[in-house]
């Protein structure tokens, strides 16, 4: 009979999770990233292009967006990265007691802001259908609240997880932490889109 060879190794001793770029699910956030990255990058080129086919940016006699739900929005989502930060810390130390605690104070901050984005739509001072200008803001800013919104709702069920007997499971300590990391690629993102929303046609009229 011929026996197993002698490279065979059991693998039952190793753990089933892992933090960071050892856990696979982390390579798949970061490929889900680097692909909703890239078409936020070919929308800014979009609006970029939009743009030098105009004389004025934004075309009158549109007035360019207000600032106050925007810049309400960016202060909000900013401040998030506090509570996030700590979520994350409480993830990559293994304190369940701590992520279960830390976790709703993410799902509270999502109400805010969607309803903050609702008044920034009101706000733009231009329809989808206008023209091309309205066309371009629009597609930016519900790119990111979709963005916003799969992740809030991807929150609130993490929140829900942890709170049951496989919430002290330490991969979904791992999910947590990752879910952190997802969280500061929404607000990134969002930093060069309120400049071109909010900033650019008041430069360039």
């Amino acid at each position: 009979m011929i026996g197993p060879p002698k490279f065979a190794r059991d693998l039952s001793e190793l753990p089933d999770h892992a933090f960071s770029h050892r856990s696979l699910t982390w390579w798949g956030v970061i490929g889900f990233m680097v692909i909703e990255g890239t078409a936020f990058a070919l929308a800014v080129a979009a609006y970029f292009f939009l743009m030098s086919q105009e004389q004025h940016w934004a075309p009158p006699p549109i007035r360019p967006p207000g600032l106050i739900a925007g810049s309400l929005f960016t202060l909000v989502l900013l401040l998030s990265e506090i509570p996030n930060t700590m979520v994350k810390r409480a993830a990559d130390a293994m304190d369940v007691e701590g992520v279960r605690r830390l976790l709703p104070w993410m799902v509270a901050i999502g109400a805010p802001l969607l309803v903050l984005r609702g008044f920034e739509f009101n706000s733009l001072n231009v329809l989808w259908y206008s023209n091309a200008y309205g066309s371009i803001i629009w597609a930016l800013l519900l790119m990111h609240t979709t963005h916003i919104g799969t992740d809030w709702v991807d929150t609130a069920v993490l929140w829900l997880l942890v709170r049951t007997p496989h919430g002290e499971s330490p991969r979904r300590l791992v999910d947590t932490d990752e879910n952190a990391l997802y969280w500061r690629f929404v607000w990134l993102t969002w930093i060069p889109i309120y400049l071109l929303i909010y900033w650019v046609p008041r430069l360039f009229r």
